[in-house]
């Protein structure tokens, strides 16, 4: 990296894996950028993973970051089944059907950040700092508690679910063959996504999406009671489940920036827009945001300052679409599968399996989370 300078092209605040990405692909534009955030391992252990779609993949690896992640840290999934709160109730996804090698990767977050902060020690025109410097852009990606974005003024409207997401790793006494399990069981839904830590090819990633007093109660059982509420869950599909790592949980909530960008400033990410994690489309949202805004600033007018507002109202508009419904979509399955009013059970198990079979509206939505 190069030393710090007081005038830089861009300032990114927080270098966690979207603004991470931002600054290596804006370095690569030939823009200097700041990078404002600690450079730290986790507190304790790291059990989060990512599912990252196709267009998530092709910006890591026009970063060179993708194809530099040890085997072990990805998992490819090429299945997918979803099953409703009754018998039969049940939807199937797979790459073979729609054409796809692969649904999603499943990524070791902490593998992922290492390999980022391995790239930005070689980007030529990236500077870490740990104050603010002038900038002709500040873009924000400090996640959901951005400071940054209160002090602008900006509204977060955030509608809490009252749910935990519990998270884990697990190891398993059968493979996972890539495929990726989900359970919406009035209140919580469980997810299962094929990993190869701690055990390669048998072990999964665990996200529990739980009310918070629930989340509290498994967080505090001992390991083998724990795994005892897991394995009646999800009932042996994925063989005997045992814990391989700390548990860890955090606050879900579907929340939207009022605005994302203005005069010289511009929103990223969980900073910009939250939304419920039963799709995995949160940081390939983030990552999208990135792609978006490297392409607008590519493509500005030589005149064009980098932080115009009317440049950046290009790239506002353009995420505005995606980011709303991909929101509003994970609300509806939320508060859909959240009811445990008889009719709205009734309905959306018939609709799970009517959804089954209509291949062309399984092949829309799986485009649309595949980032096609």
């Amino acid at each position: 990296m190069q030393s710090a300078d007081a005038n830089v092209d861009v300032l990114i605040r927080g270098a966690g894996a979207v603004g991470s990405s931002l600054a290596l692909a804006l370095s690569a534009q030939g823009l200097s950028v700041a990078l404002l955030g600690r450079e730290e391992a986790p507190r304790g252990p790291d059990v989060r993973t990512y599912a990252l779609n196709a267009s998530a993949v092709s910006l890591l690896r026009e970063l060179r970051v993708w194809d530099a992640l040890p085997p072990e840290a990805i998992a490819p999934v090429y299945d997918m089944w979803v099953a409703g709160d009754a018998p039969g109730a049940r939807l199937d996804f797979s790459a073979w059907q729609q054409g796809v090698s692969e649904l999603a990767f499943i990524v070791d977050a902490g593998a992922l950040d290492e390999q980022l902060a391995a790239a930005l020690r070689f980007a030529p025109r990236v500077t870490r700092v740990r104050e603010p410097v002038s900038a002709r852009l500040t873009a924000l990606c400090e996640g959901r508690d951005s400071a940054s974005r209160q002090a602008r003024g900006v509204e977060f409207a955030a509608k809490a679910y009252g749910h935990h997401g519990v998270a884990a790793r697990l190891a398993s006494d059968q493979p996972h063959q890539g495929v990726a399990r989900q359970w919406f069981r009035a209140p919580d839904v469980l997810a299962l996504l094929p990993f190869n830590r701690p055990e390669p090819g048998a072990s999964h990633g665990l996200v529990w999406s739980v009310p918070a007093e629930r989340a509290e109660a498994l967080l505090a059982m001992p390991p083998e009671d724990f795994e005892r509420e897991l394995n009646d869950a999800t009932q042996g599909s994925a063989g005997r489940l045992q814990l391989g790592s700390e548990r860890a949980a955090w606050p879900l909530m579907l929340a939207a920036a009022s605005e994302v960008s203005g005069e010289g400033w511009v929103l990223l990410g969980d900073a910009a827009h939250l939304v419920h994690p039963l799709a995995g489309q949160g940081l390939n949202l983030g990552l999208a945001d990135v792609a978006c805004l490297a392409r607008v600033l590519a493509a500005r007018e030589p005149w064009r300052g980098l932080g115009d507002a009317r440049l950046l109202r290009r790239f506002a508009r353009e995420r505005y679409l995606p980011n709303l419904a991909m929101g509003q979509l994970t609300d509806a399955l939320q508060r859909l599968f959240a009811s445990d009013a008889g009719l709205v059970r009734e309905a959306r198990n018939r609709g799970l399996t009517a959804l089954n079979h209509l291949p062309p509206l399984k092949r829309w939505l799986t485009q649309r989370a595949l980032g096609l």
